[in-house]
């Protein structure tokens, strides 16, 4: 007798928050190109933003060094995933500029203090020393137009600097976006730090705006104006940071710049005398 025609597995898409996949605690999914995808609710982004905050402090106190290491780690799983990661449809000049971006962004973790800090001319017996700090937990609406550069472009800036990131991933293209998460997962990046929800943006990210604990807000992947508007309105309430959707579309292949890698940093000055 023939045997029987073997059924494929469906892969189910799930959350990633504090570096476990769960499941939405609502147990919906939506269907992307055949796949079962988490449709992440209200409660899944407090979690989120729960296993953001618990990661802040140690992310925050590694070494620059150390975070560096792990983003290029993550650059040298993104290589090793590289069919992967055209096989769901991006192109393959993307996944090379995404494993460049992550490699440069992390190029930058022990420079950035020194090129944004220093020590400051003062009159008196003083030293007077400024230097950056991470703003906290930041909420960020990824990029629908380009479901890997962009994300990357739009996460390795905010965490190398010692920032935890809740990240609302594209609706439309979520599955580079979880297995975005998979890599980082095994890319020794301490949990919590990269927490990634997908689903639908319109019903996640006014909780995102409007959450007391979480510390700044990138609103780059919005695309809805009146959206915008109300997520901005929401993050003022708590005195956020915010950073705008951009007014003409992103050229992520292009020179990224030092805008967002600064975007999310508190300057802290400290006055101490000389010795005599």
């Amino acid at each position: 007798m023939p045997e029987p025609a073997r059924l494929e597995v469906r892969k189910t898409y799930k959350l990633f928050i504090g570096g476990a996949f769960p499941r939405s605690e609502s147990g919906r999914t939506y269907l992307v190109q055949g796949n079962n995808v988490a449709l992440a609710s209200r409660k899944d982004v407090r979690d989120a933003v729960v296993a953001a905050r618990a990661a802040v402090a140690g992310w925050a106190g590694a070494t620059a060094y150390n975070r560096g290491q792990i983003l290029y780690r993550a650059a040298e799983m993104a290589e090793g995933r590289r069919g992967e990661l055209t096989a769901l449809g991006v192109p393959a000049a993307e996944v090379d500029a995404a494993v460049d971006r992550w490699i440069w962004y992390a190029g930058w973790a022990d420079k950035v203090a020194q090129v944004y800090g220093g020590a400051n001319p003062v009159a008196g017996p003083f030293f007077n020393l400024s230097a950056p700090e991470p703003t906290g937990v930041v909420g960020i609406v990824a990029p629908p137009d380009s479901p890997l550069l962009g994300l990357v472009s739009v996460v390795a800036p905010a965490i190398v600097t010692g920032n935890s990131v809740v990240v609302l991933a594209a609706e439309s293209a979520p599955r580079t976006a979880i297995t975005l998460a998979e890599i980082l997962a095994t890319s020794d990046l301490p949990g919590g730090v990269v927490n990634l929800l997908t689903g639908r943006v319109a019903e996640t990210a006014p909780w995102l705006a409007s959450h007391a604990d979480v510390n700044a807000l990138d609103l780059t992947g919005v695309t809805d104006p009146v959206l915008a508007t109300s997520l901005e309105q929401a993050a003022a309430e708590t005195l956020k940071r915010v950073v705008r959707p951009p007014d003409r579309p992103v050229d992520w292949t292009a020179d990224p710049g030092l805008a967002r890698l600064t975007a999310f940093l508190e300057t802290k000055t400290v006055w101490h005398p000389k010795g005599l």
